[in-house]
């Protein structure tokens, strides 16, 4: 859009320079991928048959209850299509208006909206996070007595856990079956999940449980986007889906999104995981007992047309329908891998953006072809994230095309986001690519 039509979100926007190098590379990046969006390949009918064949055989085979897929390119749907039913139970089939849990795909929008406050300059990067939660001054690192004895040992941490530990999941914290044998059951005996609680109450109980690591040297999922959603609440003196109702949902016309369904209506449009689905079904109970949490880090419920102008909004970096979200050098440095070469961050089992991903403020990046032989499919520069309900989306600057999957699995999600993100790229016959 011309500079001329770009609106403000409601914020004036004080916008602040990446580091240098890392910034430069990510402009450098996006550029590029504009100027060969112009001539980006259409998707092939027939190739996007192959996602229709893919999706009605889960179905057919009992593996999934439905699931609906969108592909989109210059702004435009490609594909779109409902497969089976939102329950099994009821036989109502899905359509594009279904509403999903969308668990850990509540952490881009969570990360959008504290960069939101970072561009109007009311909330910075290297702010501590005692600064907004005073438990975070007195928290320690655990690890294993010296003696080697099974026990908890809690030593000071190096330097504070910021808000940009929050952003790129460095802060040491972590969830609880992801951070070994004794962080685990100091997690299971904390009470962490005890009662009612909202994000304050949460944020606080979590800052008096010990760091998997020291803040700053690992990349390593946890709670870190749940307690940078009561930051949020903190800043801006609102509740977490106030602030994002004002700045995000409602501007965007995202009107299925919330964290709790309030009408008959919309809960008759949910869609259910597989009554064999056990993991699934125990965190959807959960999650639904707590409609006072509105988890930051997977609370949102949202459908597949109101994701799509999320990331549209996010394809075109940082703006959508002629209104600015996010100001050029706040995308830039949340859509740059924060986490590679000279930021000391390590890696290990768990690092879940994957093979040649690096990881912004909230999304992982697409920086190389990876390891992997043949390297998995896609182009540098893409942005994507997943969740633990088989929600999945990703956007193509070099394609100029998004795309996302609809689904409430967690049995076989690990085997259908892989398949579905082939079967996107083989339709566009597009394969890694080098800036």
């Amino acid at each position: 859009m011309a500079a001329a039509a770009r609106r403000k979100s409601g914020f004036a926007v004080a916008s602040r320079p990446a580091p240098l190098l890392l910034a430069v590379a990510s402009i450098v990046i996006w550029t590029n991928a504009a100027a060969q969006a112009a001539g980006a390949p259409a998707p092939s009918a027939d190739r996007l048959e192959r996602i229709t064949e893919f999706f009605s055989n889960e179905i057919s085979t009992g593996k999934l209850p439905g699931a609906v897929v969108l592909i989109q390119q210059h702004g435009k749907p490609v594909y779109l299509k409902s497969f089976g039913v939102r329950d099994v139970m009821t036989n109502v089939p899905m359509t594009p208006d279904t509403i999903f849990a969308l668990h850990s795909m509540t952490k881009p929008v969570t990360s959008v909206a504290a960069m939101m406050l970072i561009d109007a300059g009311k909330l910075r990067l290297p702010d501590p996070v005692s600064r907004f939660i005073p438990g975070f001054s007195e928290v320690g690192v655990g690890g294993v007595a010296a003696d080697g004895t099974p026990v908890l040992k809690l030593v000071p941490v190096d330097r504070p856990v910021t808000i940009e530990d929050l952003l790129r999941h460095t802060s040491g914290i972590t969830y609880d079956y992801i951070g070994g044998k004794l962080i685990d059951k100091a997690y299971a005996e904390s009470g962490l999940f005890d009662g009612t609680y909202d994000n304050r109450i949460f944020a606080e109980r979590i800052a008096r449980l010990p760091l998997a690591r020291q803040p700053g040297t690992l990349w390593r999922y946890g709670h870190s986007t749940d307690v940078l959603g009561r930051v949020i609440e903190i800043v801006s003196g609102q509740t977490l889906y106030q602030f994002e109702k004002q700045h995000i949902f409602d501007p965007l016309g995202m009107t299925s999104t919330r964290y709790v369904l309030d009408s008959a209506e919309e809960r008759a449009r949910m869609a259910e995981p597989l009554p064999g689905d056990p993991v699934l079904q125990r965190s959807e109970a959960e999650r639904r007992a707590h409609p006072e949490w509105e988890s930051g880090g997977g609370g949102l419920l949202s459908s597949i047309l109101d994701y799509a102008r999320f990331a549209q909004m996010i394809l075109d970096r940082g703006e959508f329908d002629g209104r600015r979200y996010l100001g050029e050098a706040a995308f830039t440095s949340m859509t740059t891998d924060q986490i590679g070469p000279g930021s000391g961050v390590a890696r290990d089992y768990f690092y879940f953006p994957g093979d040649g991903f690096g990881y912004g403020y909230g999304f992982a990046v697409r920086v190389g072809p990876g390891d992997a032989r043949p390297p998995s499919p896609g182009s540098i520069g893409e942005l994507k994230w997943d969740s633990g309900s088989g929600t999945y989306f990703g956007v193509d600057p070099k394609l100029d095309m998004l795309y996302i999957l609809m689904e409430q699995t967690q049995n076989e999600r690990g085997r259908i986001t892989p398949a579905f993100r082939k079967l996107v790229y083989e339709a566009f016959e597009a394969g890694p690519s080098s800036p």
